[in-house]
């Protein structure tokens, strides 16, 4: 993980009692995302703590290519919106790291031919 990330890539973990309840899924697992993404690594470090989220998309699973749209779609369910211009379409590769075994979920951005 740590030559791969800041990357393309989503892994699978065990959940453990240092994970916050709100990330697990109900299968006690987690997915880390460190996208490759100067706004999005700028506020982690300023925050000082990982941000829990999602992506933004339009009810048909398209993604926004306005960020003025998504204020429009969202309202108030969102806090803020950083218009950080465009980002690629391509989604996340997905790495399990559950087993012994990677186990490639989904192939996306990112190479998986290391899991292969």
């Amino acid at each position: 993980m740590k030559r791969l990330l800041p990357g393309p890539y989503t892994f699978i973990l065990d959940g453990s009692r240092l994970v916050p309840k709100i990330m697990l899924t109900k299968r006690k697992t987690a997915g880390i995302r460190v996208p490759d993404n100067a706004i999005c690594l700028a506020l982690v470090r300023e925050l000082g703590n990982p941000i829990i989220t999602t992506s933004a998309t339009t009810p048909e699973g398209e993604s926004f290519h306005d960020a003025s749209l998504i204020h429009d779609q969202f309202g108030r369910q969102v806090d803020a919106v950083i218009d950080g211009s465009g980002v690629s379409g391509e989604p996340s590769s997905i790495i399990s790291l559950i087993n012994d075994t990677p186990q490639i979920i989904r192939r996306g951005a990112g190479d998986v031919s290391l899991f292969e």
